[in-house]
């Protein structure tokens, strides 16, 4: 890709991810994007990504890149029936991004695709297919179906991901945290694994039993 080209496409994913942060992902509007890359073509989004849709994915995908060192490292060590270790190992390279503008910025924009990210119905996002986060969290899940019923296990860890997107992202625009930064990921790492380790508890209709739905891959669990 020629140097200019290069350039002209880190400064619209650099635009793209400070408006789908600041403004949303589907509020911020194309033209602002460009107009904040100093671009004077509408269309240089289209020419350089495909579209809209591939100006969020190649930033998502930046953001999945940068945590992938650090995601394998770990990989190559971890110990996949420790529950805590696994999330310890998910949580550290996503806070890590609370460090730079850039990070912060990514933050804002995962939370605001967490409910997407195919727990629940046994999928894995195209984003993160073969990368060491889908590996990580494969073991989450061998983990806690190790003491879960399957159709819990998917459901807790689909909350637990909201709740660390939330909370990573509610820390980008906080001044006045309680917490320095590994008090607060140690906490948080706590917080997620005592989260998945809570008593299997289903609720129970007026009219019937406690109950657990089908898992995705079948094999009803009551």
């Amino acid at each position: 890709m020629p140097r200019d080209a290069r350039a002209t496409k880190e400064l619209l994913m650099r635009a793209g991810a400070r408006l789908f942060a600041t403004e949303g992902i589907d509020a911020a509007r194309t033209r602002d994007i460009v107009a904040l890359a100093g671009q004077g073509n509408d269309s240089a989004i289209t020419y350089h990504f495909g579209s809209r849709r591939g100006l969020l994915e190649a930033i998502l995908r930046a953001g999945v890149d940068r945590m992938e060192p650090a995601r394998a490292e770990a990989l190559a060590t971890l110990d996949p029936t420790d529950l805590r270790a696994v999330v310890e190992a998910i949580v550290e390279p996503i806070a890590e991004e609370l460090k730079t503008e850039d990070g912060r910025d990514f933050l804002r924009i995962v939370v605001q695709v967490a409910g997407h990210a195919g727990v629940r119905s046994h999928t894995v996002p195209a984003l993160i297919q073969d990368t060491a986060i889908a590996r990580q969290l494969h073991m989450l899940e061998d983990a806690c179906r190790a003491f879960l019923p399957e159709p819990l296990a998917l459901e807790r860890i689909a909350v637990v991901i909201a709740f660390l997107t939330a909370a990573l992202a509610d820390r980008t625009a906080r001044d006045d945290s309680l917490l320095d930064h590994d008090t607060f990921v140690a906490d948080l790492v706590e917080m997620l694994t005592a989260a998945l380790r809570a008593p299997a508890i289903s609720s129970r209709s007026p009219s019937g039993p406690y109950r657990v739905n089908a898992s995705p891959r079948g094999g009803a669990v009551r």
